[in-house]
């Protein structure tokens, strides 16, 4: 059960970067703000590719470290929602909708559930 519960956590991440291209989230990001628009989207949009491909990994792990990957994952996604939350007033930020907020904190939801019954059940 709790696979089922990472890939549901995964699935509201991914879903979420692409929510994230559509909300330009690249203007709240330190490096990437201080590019034009042209250039900031595309380098946004490239950096995920390694960072997909680790979160596929990580769905795909069965050696040791592959759990504490997942949990790490599953901490990030909390963590990312507290970011999440304290930009929320900033004037580029853009995840308004219902759609992005329920992205947002069903990824941050799974997070917790996956780490506590992973480490604790």
């Amino acid at each position: 059960m709790t696979h089922s519960i990472y890939l549901l956590l995964l699935g509201f991440l991914l879903a979420h970067e692409l929510d994230a291209v559509a909300c330009r989230e690249w203007r709240l990001l330190y490096v990437l703000r201080s590019l034009p628009e042209a250039m900031a989207q595309p380098i946004f949009i490239a950096l995920h590719v390694p960072l997909i491909t680790g979160l596929v990994w990580t769905a795909s792990a069965s050696q040791p470290g592959g759990k504490y990957a997942c949990v790490g994952v599953g901490v990030f996604a909390v963590i990312h929602a507290a970011l999440h939350f304290r930009l929320r007033h900033a004037p580029q930020y853009g995840f308004h909708s219902p759609l992005s907020v329920a992205l947002i904190g069903g990824s941050a939801a799974c997070g917790v559930v996956y780490v506590m019954a992973t480490l604790f059940w």
